[in-house]
């Protein structure tokens, strides 16, 4: 059984400067994100499993099938389970984030400082 969790979320997004950084594993998944300017996570589908975003700073577009969504601070999307879908930081700042995958999608604690940090770690094929 997974210990609660409890913070201010928003200064907790607004202080991460990791690209992914896990903060709850239980039968969902908390997960902070900063993405650099023109940076992007990257086109994936998760079969199973909706994806919820928070946006707390920076503009982006998050890209979900056919549709765009341009956001900034306050803005929240919803990506349902099969969709392809992408965010990109379109601003000059980092874009931070928050995202709620349920069922979980990572490791639990796992910590990215960068994106190349991701791609490098073997429990990850890239995606």
């Amino acid at each position: 059984m997974a210990e609660p969790y409890y913070d201010n979320i928003e200064e907790a997004t607004l202080k991460n400067d990791f690209y992914r950084k896990v903060l709850f594993t239980g039968k969902l998944q908390l997960v902070l994100m900063s993405l650099k300017p023109n940076e992007e996570i990257g086109w994936e589908v998760h079969k199973d499993h909706d994806q919820f975003f928070r946006f707390e700073a920076g503009e982006g577009v998050v890209y979900v099938d056919d549709k765009e969504f341009h956001v900034k601070d306050g803005d929240a999307v919803i990506v349902p389970a099969g969709s392809r879908h992408n965010v990109v930081n379109t601003g000059k700042t980092p874009l931070r984030l928050y995202t709620i995958y349920a069922p979980p999608e990572h490791p639990d604690k796992v910590v990215h400082k960068t994106k190349e940090d991701q791609l490098k770690d073997p429990r990850y094929s890239g995606a």
